[in-house]
This record gives structure tokens, C-alpha cells and sequence, in this order.
């Protein structure tokens, strides 16, 4: 929020001065990005890229994330912003963006030509930078920017334990995982692990259950104060933790093991289903490249409904609005998510494509990964988000009850009145 504010005052400044950004070489686009894992396949396709047409393309790294966001946000202030770059924040703020004149609108061009862009990209993918009509950032509807990979997050399961505990079929229903469970222990296995010491994953899990138990449009309810969260259907979503708690699921000292070290027991063979990302396809081959695993959906609560886990743009780009080189950036980005440019990335990175015709050129694990993707939802397309506060309350709730020291109706009360708190102070 204080970089908002910062960015915020910053336009307000520029607005006011009526400064232009710079004329820039013709022949030239420059990119900014963060993204270290895929930075030498990006400066290859630059070079081709340059053989190609002509252009050359400065390639600027700055990483870790959070550095590459306070130099966005100090060049958005300054209005140098590059011909590309990518925004590593929440919608609002890339709203705030888009309204500010930094970030140009894709929409004619993913429409031209019978939607051939617009097609060929995961759609989910494509919400990530999509603003709808009626929007509650009051951002003009359109398509802002372009996908480069997509991301979901799923349960990833170890054949081999599995086998060991006499299981042979993957469970598709929370009974059946329960059953799941119970194998896993006479064998001495542990069944679950997941990097629970993070908020995110927490509020992640939970949410994939809240959607499948309850539907998006009661969830949406809770958030606006229609629903309270001592509604029935959220005592059944932390519940859940409860229950695998008291069956033996977890490993031990999960509530504090961040997902680095989970991904460690994962890799190793400690537990035999864990709640990943689709970036674990690479951290497993490096920790275990002979890992046998497989990926699935979360096992179901509610059968009628699809587990919807979050996913959809891994990581998207889009192209300043005051660039003298505008038409050319957007080419190049047309350029960069063609099908043969994807298939590249992926190939190299190990990375789902955003582009869906690229599919051919990923591995039978992340394939696993990419039939799920159409399943996807993601608090950054969500037509609004729960206050950080209640969200903070939540998930710290549901460690305390997978430790023991709290149960469902008492997390649910809590949750309930940190809520209503947030309401009052927003209504004044």
C-alpha cells in the first residue's frame, strides 16, 4: 500500500507537469524483467529476434522480485519507463497504471485478424491483464498485456509410495483420500506435506475447498459482509484441516515448514502427496531427478463442482503507453508468444507456455499440469479480494487448529469479528 501511495503521487506530479517520456532508437526495444530462471533463454530469442527484423532488444535484469518492483515503480514516477516491462503486483495497482497512461491497451491487437492472439493464448492466462466491464478498479474493459508462461498449483503425488501403500488409483474425493491416508500410515508413510509455514499456500489450500464447497458467488458474499464466516459452509472449509489433522495427514512440523524445505521432503520421498506449483517440475529434477510422480486436482468435498486451484499467468508483460516505439514492442511481443517462440521457452525452462499450441514441446509432468490449467481461478481475477487482515486471521486460524489449539467453530468466531472490525473502519 505505501508503494501505491508513492506511485500514486508521482503520477499525480507528472499529470500535472504534462512531461512526455523521451524519443528512444527506432531500431531498439528495451525490455525490463526478473526473471533469473529464464534470462538466458530470453536473451537468446533476442538475438533472434534482432536477425530477424533488425531490432535490437535491450535486455535489463533486475532481480529479486521486490527489487525489480521499487524499480518500476521509481521509473513510473520518473516516466522512464521501458518499451516492456512487467508489473508484480495486485490488479489495483496495475490499474492504477493503465489509468495513469503507463501501459497501453491490447485489445484491437489480440482481436485482429478473427482473435488469432487472443485464441491462442490459455484464456486464464489472459485474465491475469484482462479488466472486465463494470470492474471495481474503473479501468477501461481490455486486454493490458501478454502472458509468457501460465502456473497453477495442484497436488503432485509419488507413484512409487503409493504403490508401496497398495493404493492404485489416485483419490478424486476427500473420502477417498482419507482412505488414502490411513493406507499410507500402515506402511510407515507419511501422507501429506506442504510448505504450510507460508500464509499464501495456507490461504491457497483453503480457498480451493472454499470454492468447491461453496461456489465463487458465496465466497464473493463473504467478502462483501453478506455471509459471515460462521456460515456452516465455512466451518466445513476449516474443518477440513481438522480432520486431516486428527487422521495423521501432516508431517510433522508442517505449520512451520516453508515450501522450500517441504518441496525438499517431497523430492526425497518423505510424504507422498504434497500441494505444489507447477514450478516444481524444476526444483524436483534438480533435488531428485529420478523422482516417479504424477499431478491431480485436490481430492472433491462437493463432486457437482470442479476444484478450481489458483493458477493462470505465471508471468505477463506489457507495453508502456508512452512509448515512441509502441507498434514495435507490441510486435515483438506478438513475436515472443507465437507458438515457436513458446515451445522454446518451454523446452529451455520447463515452463508451461502460455501459448496452448505450443503444448508438443512439454514434458509428460508438466502436461499433467497444463489439462488443468482450464480449472484455474486466482485472487488477481476475482471480482473483489477479502481484507489483508481477515485474510491474516484466517490463516494463522488454521494453524492453530492444525496444531491442536483451536477448533473450526472457535477460528470461525474469530475470523468473524476481525471482520466485522474491518467493516467498521471502512464505513467511517
Amino acid at each position: 500500500m505505501k508503494r501505491f501511495l508513492t506511485f500514486l503521487c508521482g503520477t499525480v506530479l507528472l499529470a500535472a507537469s504534462g512531461c512526455g517520456q523521451a524519443s528512444k532508437p527506432a531500431n531498439q526495444i528495451e525490455v525490463w524483467h526478473w526473471m533469473t530462471d529464464r534470462h538466458e533463454a530470453f536473451a537468446t530469442l533476442a538475438r533472434q529476434y534482432e536477425e530477424q527484423t533488425g531490432i535490437k532488444i535491450k535486455l535489463e535484469l533486475f532481480a529479486p522480485s521486490d527489487t525489480y518492483t521499487q524499480k518500476i515503480t521509481a521509473a513510473a514516477q520518473a516516466n522512464v519507463l521501458p518499451d516492456l516491462y512487467g508489473i508484480l503486483d495486485k490488479k489495483s495497482i496495475v490499474g492504477a497504471f493503465i489509468k495513469a497512461g503507463l501501459v497501453a491497451d491490447l485489445t484491437a491487437d489480440f482481436e485482429a485478424n478473427n482473435a488469432a492472439w487472443e485464441k491462442a493464448m490459455y484464456p486464464k492466462a489472459l485474465d491475469v491483464m484482462r479488466f472486465s466491464a463494470g470492474n471495481i478498479d474503473e479501468v477501461k474493459p481490455g486486454i493490458y498485456g501478454a502472458p509468457l508462461d501460465v502456473t497453477n498449483i495442484q497436488m503432485v503425488y509419488n507413484k512409487e509410495l503409493l504403490k508401496k501403500a497398495g493404493i492404485t488409483r489416485v483419490p478424486a474425493t476427500f473420502d477417498d483420500f482419507l482412505a488414502a491416508i490411513d493406507a499410507l500410515k500402515r506402511v510407515g508413510v507419511a501422507p501429506f506435506v506442504s510448505g504450510f509455514g507460508e500464509m499464501w499456500i495456507v490461504d491457497c489450500f483453503a480457498s480451493n475447498y472454499a470454492f468447491n464447497i461453496m461456489g465463487q458467488d458465496k465466497v464473493m458474499a463473504t467478502f462483501r459482509g453478506e455471509v459471515k464466516y460462521t456460515d456452516p459452509d465455512w466451518v466445513k472449509v476449516l474443518t477440513i484441516f481438522k480432520t486431516l489433522a486428527d487422521r495423521g495427514a501432516f508431517i510433522d512440523g508442517i505449520v512451520t515448514k516453508g515450501n522450500k524445505y517441504a518441496e525438499q521432503d517431497f523430492a526425497l520421498g518423505r510424504a507422498a502427496f504434497a500441494f505444489n506449483g507447477s514450478w516444481c517440475v524444476n526444483v524436483y529434477r534438480d533435488m531428485n531427478p529420478d523422482l516417479d510422480y504424477g499431478v491431480a486436482s485436490l481430492p472433491a468435498m462437493d463432486q457437482s463442482r470442479p476444484v478450481r486451484s489458483w493458477g493462470g499467468a505465471g508471468s505477463s508483460l506489457v507495453v508502456n503507453g508512452n512509448s515512441s516505439n509502441k507498434d514495435k514492442a507490441i510486435a515483438f511481443l506478438k513475436w515472443l508468444t507465437a507458438k515457436e517462440q513458446q515451445a522454446y521457452f518451454a523446452e529451455t525452462t520447463n515452463n508451461l507456455p502460455a501459448n496452448r499450441d505450443a503444448g508438443t514441446a512439454i514434458s509428460p509432468v508438466l502436461a499433467e499440469f497444463s489439462r488443468l490449467v482450464e480449472h484455474t481461478t486466482h485472487p488477481s481475477i476475482w471480482p473483489l479480494n477479502e481484507d489483508p487482515l481477515v485474510i491474516e486471521a484466517f490463516d494463522k486460524g488454521i494453524q492453530a487448529i492444525i496444531i491442536g489449539d483451536k477448533t473450526p467453530v472457535e477460528i470461525a468466531e474469530q475470523v468473524q469479528s476481525v471482520k466485522e472490525r474491518q467493516m467498521k473502519k471502512a464505513a467511517k
